[in-house]
C-alpha cells in the first residue's frame, strides 16, 4: 500500500517537489519540513526529526521561509550527500534579550568544500539564494562541511 505522503512530496531529478500546497495550521511548520524529508526515508537514509520546543509560535513569514529552507537542504543530502542519516532539528533559542528559531540540518555524507561551492555560475545557487533570502529577513546561515565528514547547516531567524 502506497503512503498517502509519498502522493505529496516527491523527488524530481533530486529535487524535492511538494505536490500539495503547504497548510502550516494543520501540519506546523514541523509536519511540513517532516513531510519533505519522506523521499529520503524511501531512498533508505534514516532521518531524525528534533522539535524541542514542538510548540513554539512562528509566524507564516518565517515559517514558510523555514519550510523552503528545509526544502533545499533536505534536496541537497538527497541529491549529493549520499548519507546515511540525516537530523532535522527545529528549535527555538535565546540571544540576550531576543528570542529566534532554529534550523539545523546535519548529515554523515561526503560533505564538499563550502567556499568552492560559492564560486561558478552554476554551483551552489540554491545555498546563495538561501543565503540572500535569510539574510534579508534578518536572519543568519552557516555552513560547516568538509569532504568526508557531513555538512551542518543552520539557519537562525529572529522571533522579535
Amino acid at each position: 500500500m502506497k503512503s498517502l505522503l509519498s502522493d505529496e512530496v516527491v523527488a524530481v531529478r533530486g529535487v524535492l517537489t511538494d505536490t500539495h500546497p503547504v497548510d502550516f495550521h494543520a501540519l506546523g511548520v514541523t509536519g511540513a519540513i517532516d513531510r519533505l524529508a519522506f523521499p529520503l526515508r524511501e531512498s533508505g537514509t534514516v532521518v531524525h526529526l528534533e522539535t524541542p520546543h514542538h510548540m513554539m509560535e512562528v509566524d507564516r513569514q518565517s515559517a514558510t521561509l523555514l519550510y523552503r529552507a528545509a526544502q533545499e537542504l533536505l534536496s541537497n543530502v538527497y541529491k549529493f550527500a549520499q548519507a546515511s542519516e540525516v537530523t532535522v532539528r527545529l528549535g527555538c533559542v535565546t540571544r540576550g534579550m531576543s528570542h529566534g528559531v532554529q534550523l539545523k540540518v546535519t548529515d554523515d555524507g561526503r560533505g564538499f568544500d563550502v567556499p568552492a561551492s560559492m564560486i561558478g555560475r552554476h554551483t551552489g545557487m540554491g545555498l546563495r539564494l538561501m543565503r540572500l533570502t535569510v539574510g534579508l529577513a534578518g536572519g543568519d546561515v552557516t555552513v560547516d562541511s568538509s569532504t568526508d565528514a557531513g555538512t551542518c547547516v543552520t539557519i537562525t531567524l529572529p522571533l522579535d
